[in-house]
């Protein structure tokens, strides 16, 4: 089974061996729900999220049949914000943490799908829980810790109650950022925002250990993994990762990563581990070299843009908010990244001969890049005053075409040496979604959020035809024979028009609940492809 609820958070991973290395690779390249603990049975996973309150402002934890991707039910009864979950060594139940609006901590029977029991998580004398942690051992016990409180709790199935039990920290007030659990229940362990570790008993409720004593660790302790080999491992706000041992938590070995470290978890065989961080990475190291080695990597923000260079399907290039990203299919590995810090690519295009990368940002800049080396080739200035949204290149590799939030569409004529403004095409009253050529160069369209596409004479620079439609169009795209378009936007229809008169031949519901953001069809025109935004996760479909 799966557990979900939607959110666009970096990944926490924490749990079960058998489906760790399953999971790995998809876990920790794409964005899901925070907070994910994987239980000992291998079909579990569970996730929490923050829902959007203008859509819902109940907190629903989504539970899923994973192999047959089915959804199972819905628990609602947080408000606002699951803060975490936890699932029982043997999966028999889930522990719920809601956030600051809601406060309480919940019991679910799993075959059940229904409540056992909650309560509030926190004291009124301290702050909020932050973190939830089932025992090893026991289905009975679970810890919540936080905002200068840390509790054990156990559970009367027969009363359907669950009892806390507060832990004394004697004068050390500490947040609580994240949990672990020894495999015999002795103890457990929490990072702190302060960057020291402390370790309670479980049976006398005390802090036994605090440390490291003189050097804390730096922008605190993010996430804790307890190895077989023995020790602690550690990881940081700042990347760092380290292995500490005794009461004092001496660190013996430490690495360094790029990003905040968000999670750290086993391999199957133990003797590897994982590291995922809030760049979009995850690192894998061995216990004894203690060396990290770059698995997996992913955006950090929405891609905006995916193209394929002509002609080649090893290669494909992604942009997003601060960078170009060039992806090696095969390996599925990134090959190349191209970063310009504070700033977002709204489009990219790679010439039909592959020696230019071109791309669209926000401040008003086209540039150019060599795909080889990702170095600068050239940059227009101010190519549109609302920022460039779309761009699309000529197949003789001679021009491009720039649409900008102005709905202004311009043609530049390129070289290695000057870049000069052809033309300036102005029918659009907002932003210019998509541009696309046909394959002789003579024809264009281009769709726009004002609710119209236009198909340009790009010999004559004048317009053709002009489609209207009640929708703001998000993509367009030739069928291969070039008599016809398609179109899609926020009214979730897929509509084939007449390039011709500009007639609608065909249209399609592509989607039931959101706006469809992206399109593309097959070269025998056979199969086409959208893809869709729904709240907090992505869906793609095919016809």
């Amino acid at each position: 089974m799966l557990l979900t609820a939607p959110s666009l958070k970096p990944l926490c991973v924490r749990g079960a061996q058998g489906c760790r290395e399953a999971w790995a690779g998809l876990l920790l390249t794409t964005f899901l729900p925070e907070n994910v603990v994987l239980p000992d049975p291998a079909s579990y996973i569970s996730c929490s999220a923050i829902p959007p309150f203008c859509f819902a402002p109940q907190a629903d934890i989504i539970l899923w049949d994973f192999p047959k991707q089915e959804l199972l039910a819905r628990l609602s009864l947080h408000e606002g914000k699951v803060e975490g979950l936890s699932f029982s060594p043997r999966g028999i139940y889930l522990v719920s943490l809601g956030g600051q609006d809601d406060g309480r901590v919940m019991v679910w029977d799993v075959s059940k799908r229904e409540a056992v029991c909650g309560s509030p998580a926190s004291p009124r004398s301290a702050g909020n829980a932050n973190v939830v942690m089932c025992s090893s051992c026991r289905d009975e016990m679970f810890v919540t810790a936080g905002n200068f409180t840390i509790r054990v709790w156990e559970l009367d199935a027969a009363t359907k109650k669950i009892h806390p039990s507060e832990c004394y920290a004697g004068q050390l007030r500490r947040i609580t950022v994240c949990v672990q659990m020894t495999d015999d229940d002795d103890d457990f362990y929490l990072g702190t925002t302060s960057g020291d570790v402390l370790k309670v008993n479980t049976s006398s409720k005390v802090v036994t250990a605090c440390g490291p004593q003189k050097k804390k660790f730096s922008m605190r302790v993010t996430a804790l993994l307890l190895p077989k080999t023995g020790g602690l491992i550690v990881g940081t706000g700042e990347g760092t990762v380290a292995l500490c041992t005794g009461s004092d938590f001496q660190v013996k070995k430490r690495m360094r990563v790029e990003g905040a470290v968000t999670s750290l978890t086993c391999r199957g065989r133990d003797d590897q581990f994982f590291i995922g961080t809030n760049k979009g990475q995850m690192h894998r190291s061995a216990y004894a070299t203690f060396k990290e080695e770059l698995v997996a990597v992913c955006h950090t923000e929405a891609v905006n843009d995916i193209v394929f260079p002509e002609g080649h399907s090893d290669l494909f290039v992604t942009c997003s908010t601060n960078d170009i990203r060039v992806w090696y299919t095969p390996e599925r590995l990134e090959r190349l990244r191209i970063t310009v810090p504070n700033v977002t690519c709204h489009a990219v295009e790679v010439t039909r001969d592959g020696m230019v990368i071109v791309s669209a940002w926000n401040d008003g800049k086209i540039r150019a890049f060599v795909p080889a080396t990702g170095e600068p080739m050239y940059e227009i200035n101010n190519a549109h005053n609302l920022g460039v949204t779309a761009i699309a290149a000529t197949s003789d590799c001679k021009q491009i075409i720039s649409g900008g939030g102005d709905g202004q569409v311009r043609i530049w004529n390129t070289g290695e040496k000057t870049q000069k403004l052809r033309e300036v095409l102005k029918e659009h009253r907002g932003a210019v979604s998509c541009i696309k050529i046909n394959k002789n160069d003579k024809e264009g369209v281009t769709a726009s959020l004002d609710g119209t596409c236009v198909i340009w004479d790009l010999v004559r620079y004048v317009r053709k035809q002009m489609i209207l439609d009640n929708t703001l169009f998000k993509c367009v795209c030739y069928h291969p024979g070039e008599y016809q378009i398609i179109t899609s936007g926020t009214d979730r229809k897929i509509v084939y028009w007449e390039v011709l008169d500009g007639s609608a031949i065909r249209e399609v519901q592509g989607s039931l609940s959101s706006s469809i953001n992206g399109m593309d069809i097959t070269s025998d025109g056979v199969s086409l492809v959208t893809g869709e935004c729904v709240v907090g996760a992505g869906e793609r479909r095919s016809y």
